[in-house]
């Protein structure tokens, strides 16, 4: 019998996710999608998009109903709309700067007797009631939601616990004693039972809503660069280009541009779209996309990639594809699709929060039942019921996370070193294996001049000025390289006459009365040049080491070899050695050729070397590494990279890469020193530590206290007291990251 749910066609949809707070809510909606039949979805928090795969028998309206009864909203993610992108932090940066405001003198009134003057009380009612109405609502809001659909989370326990602290409040100034003409909260520390009406926790509920709000605004500006990758990408491209019209050139968006359209590429401007070349010759820096350091030589009917650079010649080239199907748009789709594959860490507190909200609840319902039970009164039952959900609360808990990321972060950037959010640091937990782009990252990611081989009764320095003048008149990146290298090594260099670029071969023209000739073997061929062994000899080891010889002849006589190369940075060997004492194993990818990465790969220490790789397969072979069950960081500089980056459980950029790469990426190591990398790896882990930790005594003393509210001892001074406690506990923690050193010195 045939499998008609597998011959069944389905059909691919983005929906854009509205009104998740955290990351159980994103889990929520996805256990709801994936019920249905044939249905088969992945929710990002992140980045707030789902990506479903349905079935012919379902429409894209059915899921949107779905997640809407669920409690959140979803739609088709519309165009990117660039410069006129709403902040979404805005709103939450609003509630805070208020609360913040408010809630000082709330605080500071009930822990200073000295500063509660008569009706004191009702001024913190005052300025503590917009806190916890107005500044609260997004936790209330999504308790609502979360309550609707049977689910707790931090949300929960938030909304509980600070309603709960300002509704007995009101309840102890209106219809107990807190609320007589000079009631003050003396600092009798013992535990005794009490019927609470005389006192007041405003300052709980203010506080708690102040801290909580301002851990989830730094979560939120962090989290609010996830998509910025994308438009990095889209400010890639040319702006406008040059169209050839009835032999005229016309100048129009890009936007405009139609396949089949004939435009012209100056030197030094980007190639607007895919294309063919239909006139003309050139160099083109093609390094972004793929990785090669040495640019790629083209003429009349090579292909060329749209957002290159054009190095050399003027161009004119046919578009073969144009918007959404060029190269550079797929790059951008690929990014997209790795990150919002990419799983989503679960934040520890709603982890917690999941099981110990449950718990509180339960306790409080018990402990109200057992007294009323007990035959104490109403007044005491409820006094006690109320204080197990204050003492619940966690006040530290909104200071766990954001001081150990802000001190964290904070000692990152000055050893160059750029954390983007806290999910970052969960990542770095595990990893085993390092991927390492090559060009950029391990080396310079410029041409350089490498050694002169001068023939036999020849001059090195006498070969590399007369090079060196006739390449200095080239615009070539191979002969600027040439040019630099002459000019450090021997001085001022002479003049040239009769200069002329040969394209595709060389150049060739007169220096100091000689005529003389830089470039390639056919170039030499030509003009009945023939190579000695030793110069042969020496073109032939450098090209094998994956570098670029380049003849030198005049007057009729090879003179000498050049060679040219991407040069490895000082320290990427010191960085690899540091990377494998963490118990990593690094990897280099790379899209130029198989002998230049073993050349570098070997200069380095790492063994393991996967070369000439396209975009697309950079993102193979990272997943490939996960399917094995390996944990993967990737280091990277450039837009070929920058797919790559996302995918990866945790992505590093170099801080003199691309912004595509540093847009996709987790870390951004600002110096472009591979040491940074091993420096960020041991501060995240130090750092998630340190959260670890304060999320342990954040929940730990309100665990230790929930006893004595369940018995009816629960004293507000010290509730108030374990809270301070816990408080500056967290922060002093945390400020113990500032004492982090770098492994460089």
């Amino acid at each position: 019998m045939p499998d008609t749910a597998a011959d069944a066609r389905t059909s691919h949809i983005e929906l854009s996710i509205g009104g998740m707070t955290c990351a159980s809510c994103a889990a929520r909606i996805e256990r709801k999608l994936n019920k249905l039949d044939g249905v088969t979805a992945t929710v990002n928090y992140a980045t707030e998009k789902a990506r479903v795969d349905y079935p012919d028998g379902l429409s894209p309206d059915d899921l949107v109903k779905v997640v809407e009864a669920t409690g959140y909203t979803a739609e088709l993610p519309a165009p990117p709309v660039h410069d006129t992108e709403e902040d979404p932090t805005r709103s939450l940066r609003q509630r805070l700067i208020v609360s913040a405001v408010l809630s000082v003198p709330v605080v500071a009134l009930a822990m200073i007797p000295a500063l509660q003057f008569t009706y004191w009380q009702w001024l913190s009612l005052t300025l503590a009631a917009p806190v916890v109405v107005w500044g609260a609502w997004p936790f209330h809001h999504a308790a609502w939601t979360n309550l609707r659909h049977g689910a707790a989370t931090m949300d929960t326990l938030i909304s509980i616990g600070v309603g709960a602290a300002f509704l007995w409040s009101l309840y102890a100034l209106f219809l107990g004693t807190a609320g007589t003409p000079g009631m003050t909260h003396g600092f009798d520390l013992t535990v005794q039972r009490m019927s609470g009406g005389g006192n007041i926790y405003l300052e709980v509920a203010a506080g708690v809503t102040t801290f909580i709000l301002a851990g989830r605004y730094f979560e939120a500006r962090s989290k609010r660069r996830a998509g910025a990758a994308l438009r990095a990408l889209l400010e890639l491209g040319a702006k406008d280009v040059a169209v050839l019209r009835d032999g005229r050139e016309v100048r129009i968006g890009v936007d405009d541009l139609k396949a089949g359209d004939r435009f012209v590429v100056r030197p030094g401007e980007k190639i607007a779209t895919d294309g063919v070349v239909e006139e003309g010759s050139s160099a083109v820096d093609a390094s972004m996309l793929t990785g090669e350091s040495v640019p790629v030589e083209v003429t009349t009917g090579d292909a060329v990639v749209g957002a290159t650079v054009n190095a050399g010649g003027r161009l004119v080239v046919r578009a073969t594809r144009v918007g959404a199907d060029t190269q550079l748009a797929q790059m951008a789709k690929l990014v997209e699709e790795a990150q919002n594959g990419k799983a989503e860490i679960q934040r520890l507190a709603d982890r917690v929060s999941a099981v110990f909200v449950p718990i509180v609840i339960a306790l409080a319902v018990g402990t109200l039942a057992f007294w009323l039970g007990a035959g104490t009164g109403a007044t005491a039952a409820f006094t006690a019921a109320v204080a197990v959900l204050i003492i619940a609360c966690p006040c530290a808990l909104g200071l766990a996370t954001p001081t150990a990321l802000l001190v964290g972060t904070g000692r990152g950037a000055q050893l160059g070193i750029l954390i983007k959010g806290p999910e970052v640091l969960e990542s770095t937990r595990g990893i085993d294996t390092v991927v390492l782009d090559k060009t950029g990252t391990v080396t310079t990611g410029h041409m350089s001049l490498i050694s002169v081989h001068a023939a036999e009764s020849e001059d090195e320095l006498e070969v590399l000025r007369l090079a060196g003048a006739l390449e200095h008149a080239s615009e070539h990146p191979i002969a600027k390289a040439i040019a630099a290298g002459a000019t450090e090594r021997a001085g001022e260099l002479p003049a040239v006459s009769e200069f002329q670029n040969l394209e595709g071969l060389g150049v060739q023209g007169i220096v100091d009365d000689h005529a003389v000739l830089v470039g390639r073997e056919r170039l030499m061929t030509e003009w009945s040049v023939h190579l000695g062994s030793e110069l042969a000899t020496a073109k032939q080891e450098a090209e094998q080491q994956g570098r670029t010889a380049v003849l030198v002849a005049w007057d009729g006589r090879a003179r000498g070899v050049l060679v040219v190369s991407d040069t490895v940075k000082a320290t990427s060997a010191e960085a690899i050695a540091g990377l494998r004492s963490l118990g990593l194993r690094p990897v280099l990818l790379t899209g130029d050729n198989e002998a230049a990465a073993r050349a570098v790969a070997a200069e380095v220490g790492i063994e393991e070397v996967i070369a000439e790789v396209l975009p697309a397969d950079k993102v193979d072979v990272v997943k490939r590494l996960q399917d094995e069950g390996r944990v993967v960081a990737m280091v990277g500089d450039g837009v070929n990279d920058a797919a790559a980056l996302a995918q990866a459980d945790l992505g590093l950029a170099m801080g003199t890469g691309t912004d595509v790469a540093i847009e996709a990426s987790d870390l951004t190591l600002v110096r472009g020193d591979l040491r940074a990398a091993v420096d960020a790896i041991r501060l995240s882990r130090r750092t998630l530590a340190t959260i670890k930790g304060n999320l342990f005594w954040a929940f730990a003393y309100n665990v230790a206290a929930l006893p004595l509210a369940a018995v009816g001892l629960l004293n507000p001074m010290i509730a108030g007291a374990a809270m301070a406690f816990s408080s500056v506990f967290v922060v002093s923690n945390s400020l113990r990251l500032r004492g982090f050193r770098s492994s460089t010195g």
